[in-house]
């Protein structure tokens, strides 16, 4: 029981370190619906035009409700959902799947971000957790909660339905898909609106599709990297590639065994890549739940082990690894800047004086300042848009990811 109770300590340590870092945009709209949206509005009007399902920033304004907005508050309730599922990993494989959860890179970066990844990692986990100790009915609860938390965790609860297919549980099917059915059932009123209006932006933004994740080699061969190192990157690319890859390629050569995690890990990923081949929703961070039943599948492995630890620690004491910088942003801006609105939460956050104009409109000023994030997306072009209208460069400043541009009118 020591031991468990020190790698807890140990796993909440690290996770302060860098807390505080500067929020970006997904975790500035967890904020903003907290902070300036009641219960019901998050549910009418909020959620019909979000992808993901309205409990978890009912939670997390629950809790900013008592603890505040800051970014340490903000994030505080991802890092005690990741604590609780190093602890359920301990329950169901000892110190070192547990170990390997709770110092994974790519768990340790998303236990610090103000979204519902962490919160269904825990659900899913605990799920896994009544699955294995044939508590069905625990298992139905779960998973509806996990869906009405992040419509992903599907994936896996098809493969622990196969999984009891083919060992002709099949009274336990029944029961515990009774959870997610109701589930649907309630969500449905937003989800039908929800798919709607998922429809109508793929046609309308441009680019829409480049952010979900398509069925390509590209996607499918970032999910063991990024479960293996993390979020960060290096130059030279292929240096980056041969020490990332080579790892990956080590960890995952211990994956393949005859077991009810190993089962539940592959067949959910083929069963999300498949999917996603007529819904692209085929990111890494999409199958985060996976990380622990990765770290069951491993048990006991000294290197892996040492390996994530590394690669944690370069990510957590290097703030070049950090989200963008949008607070140090913030400082420097203009009382008006020129960003694409539905963008412009994390200035918001900072500072909620600053006026936001459309990049897409015409500017009067001869100063301006733009801020041309997200505009892949949507097929704009800022560049084109003003040199067109007479104005020129004259300065660019980058915070980690996202340009401050300086516009002067020439003529």
């Amino acid at each position: 029981m020591k031991k468990i109770v020190w790698l807890i300590i140990g796993c909440l340590a690290i996770r302060l370190i860098g807390l505080n870092q500067s929020l970006w945009l997904d975790e500035a709209i967890s904020a903003r619906v907290a902070k300036d949206l009641t219960y019901t509005q998050i549910i009418k009007d909020f959620s019909p035009n979000d992808f993901h399902p309205p409990t978890y920033y009912l939670m997390l304004k629950a809790w900013t409700g008592i603890f505040g907005y800051s970014e340490i508050s903000l994030r505080m309730p991802s890092v005690i959902f990741a604590l609780v599922t190093v602890y359920i990993v301990y329950l169901l494989g000892g110190i070192w799947p547990a170990a390997l959860t709770g110092l994974n890179p790519l768990l340790v970066y998303y236990s610090q971000e103000a979204r519902m990844y962490s919160l269904v990692t825990m659900l899913l986990t605990l799920c896994l957790f009544f699955l294995v100790k044939k508590k069905y009915v625990w298992v139905s609860v779960l998973a509806g909660l996990s869906f009405l938390t992040f419509y992903g965790s599907v994936f896996i609860l098809a493969a622990m339905t196969l999984y009891l297919l083919f060992n002709k549980k099949y009274k336990a099917i029944i029961l515990t898909n009774i959870g997610p059915a109701i589930a649907l059932l309630v969500i449905w009123p937003v989800m039908k609106l929800q798919l709607h209006n998922s429809q109508e932006m793929l046609s309308q933004v441009a680019n829409w599709s480049l952010v979900l994740g398509k069925a390509n080699l590209k996607n499918l061969l970032l999910i063991p990297m990024k479960f293996t190192s993390g979020r960060i990157s290096f130059d030279p690319k292929a240096i980056y590639y041969l020490v990332s890859g080579g790892f990956a390629i080590l960890v995952f050569s211990q994956m393949v065994k005859r077991n009810v995690y190993s089962f539940i890990f592959w067949f959910t990923l083929i069963i999300g890549t498949i999917f996603s081949i007529f819904t692209p929703m085929l990111q890494y961070f999409r199958f985060l739940y996976l990380i622990p039943v990765m770290g069951l599948i491993i048990n006991k492995n000294k290197f892996v082990l040492g390996g994530f630890m590394i690669f944690s620690l370069v990510y957590l004491l290097n703030p070049a690894f950090y989200r963008e910088d949008w607070k140090s942003l913030a400082v420097k801006l203009p009382n008006k800047v020129y960003i694409i609105s539905s963008f412009s939460d994390p200035v918001k956050y900072y500072d909620a004086k600053i006026i936001i104009q459309d990049s897409r409109t015409k500017p009067l000023e001869k100063e301006i300042t733009v801020i041309p994030y997200g505009e892949e997306i949507h097929g704009f072009n800022h560049n084109n848009y003003l040199s067109k209208l007479g104005y020129k460069k004259i300065g660019e400043t980058d915070y980690r990811g996202v340009a401050k541009e300086d516009w002067h009118l020439i003529y």
